[in-house]
């Protein structure tokens, strides 16, 4: 079983005391950290972008001592309020990593960098593309997750997908030559996404700081959704017949208050990619529903009317 968190979309600063939107970073982060503490250890930590948005030497270094005693690796990538030559400069450092591949347990973590100067939007070069189609085709015998910061679809809102990834089609080419793609990870929205396209799970992840209002057209937070994360367990079963992915977007209210939403996929070797995940659980959840118990079976509580929802991987499930 390979474990893996995901962090995105910090916004640090060199200095503490500054706010993103409103929101003390470092605080936030802090929370963040101490909410996923019960999931650790973990195998590696995802960091996909917009990591310190002042881009500054000394925010960066203060963010690897961070994260320094958790002794894991970071894999990271730059988004577009990166510097990507200070973040770069952290690879000296033994737990942190900037871009290429990464081979963990059965998988390999596949890191792109979609920076553009001075542009909101992100573009893959050709040569970060062909690396990925050599990467894969490589290793057809791993699960492959593909990282990186701008989202690859468009997620129903209008200004942000303004800012997305441009030319998608070209990695969506790529990604389709090869039928050991599993999931693709992204940040840059600051919401949690889910869905397949190709028969890849696409997901987006919650910041750790404050949270874009969904489906909006124009620029908005989400004054409901406080910090959050996603968590992975990627797995393969001994035989290798089943490969199990599940993940879960968490967000956090309060220090002691935790909201999630999640989902569990189960996909089968030896035939067609599913087209859509065996159980998908709602990829919007009111920021009232509190998760009970984030293993299968879930208990959903909505607390204005204390109605509960039982969900068992198998199971349909209602929207």
């Amino acid at each position: 079983m390979t474990r893996l968190l995901q962090f995105t979309d910090l916004h640090w600063y060199a200095d503490p005391a500054t706010d993103y939107r409103g929101c003390n970073t470092r605080r936030s982060f802090g929370r963040v950290l101490d909410a996923a503490r019960p999931r650790l250890p973990v195998d590696a930590l995802l960091m996909t972008g917009d990591l310190v948005d002042d881009g500054s030497p000394a925010g960066y270094a203060a963010l690897a001592d961070l994260l320094a005693p958790l002794a894991v690796p970071a894999l990271c990538i730059p988004g577009n309020h990166d510097a990507p030559t200070a973040l770069a400069a952290l690879t000296g450092r033994a737990h942190m990593r900037v871009g290429g591949q990464h081979r963990i347990g059965g998988w390999l973590i596949c890191l792109l960098n979609s920076f553009i100067a001075d542009d909101a939007r992100g573009r893959l070069s050709p040569a970060q593309l062909s690396g990925l189609d050599k990467a894969l085709a490589r290793e057809p015998q791993r699960h492959a997750l593909v990282a990186l910061h701008h989202q690859p679809l468009p997620v129903g809102s209008r200004w942000l997908d303004g800012v997305g990834l441009q030319e998608p089609e070209a990695l969506w080419a790529v990604l389709e030559r090869h039928t050991n793609v599993r999931v693709v990870v992204f940040g840059h929205v600051h919401q949690e996404f889910d869905t397949v396209h190709a028969g890849v799970r696409v997901l987006g992840t919650p910041s750790t700081c404050a949270q874009f209002l969904r489906h909006s057209d124009d620029f908005a937070l989400d004054p409901a959704l406080g910090p959050g994360y996603r968590w992975f367990e990627l797995g393969v079963n001994g035989e290798g017949i089943e490969k199990r992915l599940r993940i879960g977007a968490v967000y956090a209210r309060a220090p002691d208050d935790i909201w999630v939403v999640g989902s569990d996929a189960i996909f089968h070797s030896g035939g067609a990619r599913p087209t859509q995940p065996v159980l998908a659980l709602p990829s919007r959840v009111d920021a009232r529903v509190r998760v009970q118990n984030e293993h299968p079976p879930v208990t959903w509580t909505k607390d204005c009317d204390s109605v509960f929802v039982e969900i068992a991987a198998g199971t349909s499930v209602d929207a």
